[in-house]
């Protein structure tokens, strides 16, 4: 019997980042497995606003970007691992560490993320993450990210 996939569509995923376009920069949830991993994609298309002006010549996706949309990774598994509805907390991006890149992310990549909860403790979440392009790394880091309720 083959195992099922959690995936989760945009909608799904707009109920849970209050990010919105140009800022909302996960697609797809592939597959989580809650309290453990989430794996992600961003389809990377020559019409994003930043490649005006980061690179016009050479199109260069921003590396601060591409950890942007890690924290967004990130955040959807947060949601869906500790236990808060999206309707009365935030995830914030509260740090992050051992940032490295390897490669340049141009029109036409398709990013995979993978995050993996390593610990939580009183709603602050730490997490590794890695970015891959047809399999080759592009970025890891390790981030942190805290729960806030929000203010009514």
């Amino acid at each position: 019997m083959p195992n099922e996939l959690n995936t989760m569509d945009i909608k799904e995923i707009m109920n849970s980042l209050p990010h919105r376009y140009p800022f909302l920069l996960i697609d797809r949830v592939l597959d989580y497995t809650p309290g453990e991993s989430l794996h992600a994609i961003k389809n990377v298309t020559i019409n994003e606003p930043f490649f005006q002006g980061h690179f016009p010549v050479q199109p260069v996706m921003p590396g601060v970007l591409i950890l942007e949309a890690m924290a967004q990774a990130t955040g959807l598994l947060a949601y869906k691992s500790m236990e808060a509805a999206a309707e009365e907390s935030l995830y914030y991006f509260a740090g992050i560490d051992k940032a490295r890149f390897k490669r340049v992310v141009e029109p036409g990549d398709q990013l995979h993320f993978v995050v993996k909860l390593i610990k939580e403790r009183r709603g602050i979440g730490v997490f590794t993450g890695e970015v891959r392009v047809d399999g080759e790394l592009v970025c890891s880091a390790k981030i942190m990210c805290a729960r806030r309720e929000i203010k009514k």
